[in-house]
């Protein structure tokens, strides 16, 4: 078991698909038992994009002191280990503090590295410089080159990484050399090994899941979409692409959705809309671009929501191999129930802990451990636009863009 680091305070760890009110929770929470919030999304760390992130609002930062938001430049890599050796101490200071730190936020990667003592990314713990490891000056080559190179050593994993990403090839081949096995292999085994979580980190750890019917969250997070429209998100998607994508646009380079906050959802379904002149997004074509793209931000955010669900199925409820802290489910289906559903018993949970009595409320059993979901990604080449996407749903993107149809038509045109 872990340490418990302070006299009968627990740490919270508040989890939820997108849209199910983990924000409103943490505020409440923070609020009467003196916390202090703790962002977990891979995305909110970055400056930027406020409204495509769904960052609470300067008026509900200004209702508790908050963590790990906005501390990053837009282009900056960021790892979860870098990210739990900036909690931990965070972490640390509250509880000395007397306060209690409330954990929020999707990306579980970054949450497990909090919870568990293995790391959950083991090989981001490689932290040697290429140049001490790959010979002869490997790591000034091109990227292409050591691509081919990681192709002929570790095929699976060349194949899900873009032949530009020269930071992921070079860790790749630093692990290879390092620890004599294929980074792809390691991956594998962090997705499907019953031996990639590891004992608590604190014994004091509570869980509150947040979980709403599917069809009702389909619903909720589409309007809440139109209601991102209306707040401002294209003229935000806008401001952003002129500071950060047009002059490598104009330099004829490819946007690159796999570094910092541009992998958030909401700004590479708007690309091509996005590249429009002016006179263009004004016209019916740019008109029904912008609609196309809005749609398709709804869907990746619907898809997003399941498969956030899916991971904290198993990662959480069905890992009988490994401790798991008390996990408490509260449904926010009824937003009028709200307080009934969610705020009290949530409030009672904490209270009861922090008192020393038991609760009345039981957390969740375990359950029969389901798939786990493959996060792993695949590249996929574009013969006509000698092109090369991370991903299937980039790929079906790119092949329905206005760049791979001109280019259809001009090959079909030879």
């Amino acid at each position: 078991m872990g340490q418990k680091m302070s006299k009968n305070l627990p740490i919270i760890v508040i989890l939820g698909s997108t849209g199910t009110g983990k924000t409103k929770l943490s505020l409440e929470l923070a609020s009467k038992f003196n916390g202090e919030i703790i962002g977990a999304d891979s995305m909110q760390v970055y400056k930027g994009l406020d409204i495509a992130s769904a960052k609470a609002t300067p008026e509900e930062l200004a209702q508790a002191p908050h963590h790990m938001i906005n501390i990053l430049k837009p282009q900056e890599m960021f790892t979860v280990l870098e990210y739990r050796n900036r909690v931990l101490p965070i972490i640390s200071d509250v509880f000395e503090r007397n306060k209690i730190p409330i954990i929020v936020g999707g990306t579980n990667y970054y949450i497990e590295s909090i919870l568990w003592n293995v790391l959950v990314q083991q090989p981001d713990e490689i932290i040697m410089d290429p140049k001490d490891i790959l010979p002869n000056k490997e790591h000034e080559l091109p990227s292409v080159i050591l691509h081919e190179k990681l192709k002929q050593l570790d095929p699976a994993m060349a194949n899900r990484l873009h032949p530009n990403n020269k930071r992921k090839i070079l860790r790749a081949l630093e692990i290879l050399q390092q620890k004599g096995k294929k980074l792809s292999e390691i991956l594998e085994e962090q997705c499907v090994s019953s031996k990639s979580g590891g004992n608590l980190r604190y014994d004091n750890a509570l869980v509150f899941w947040l979980q709403c019917n599917q069809k009702i969250l389909d619903k909720r997070l589409d309007d809440r979409i139109n209601q991102m429209i209306k707040e401002g998100l294209i003229d935000e998607l806008f401001q952003f692409h002129k500071l950060y994508n047009e002059k490598r646009l104009n330099n004829d380079e490819d946007a690159d959705y796999t570094i910092g906050i541009f992998q958030s959802i909401g700004f590479k379904e708007f690309h091509d809309y996005l590249i429009l002149s002016e006179s263009e997004r004004h016209s019916e074509t740019g008109e029904k671009m912008l609609k196309n793209s809005i749609e398709r931000l709804k869907i990746v955010t619907r898809r997003y929501a399941r498969k956030q669900t899916k991971w904290t199925v198993n990662r959480f409820l069905c890992r009988k191999d490994r401790q798991v802290p008390p996990i408490y489910n509260l449904d926010t289906t009824n937003v009028a129930e709200w307080d009934e559903n969610v705020r009290k018993p949530a409030m009672e949970i904490l209270e009861n802990y922090i008192s020393g009595r038991k609760c009345s409320i039981e957390p969740l059993t375990m359950l029969d451990k389901v798939s786990v979901p493959n996060v792993l990604d695949q590249t996929y080449k574009c013969e006509t636009c000698d092109k090369i996407l991370v991903g299937e749903h980039q790929f079906s993107i790119h092949m329905k863009s206005q760049r791979h149809k001109k280019a259809s038509e001009k090959s079909n045109k030879l």
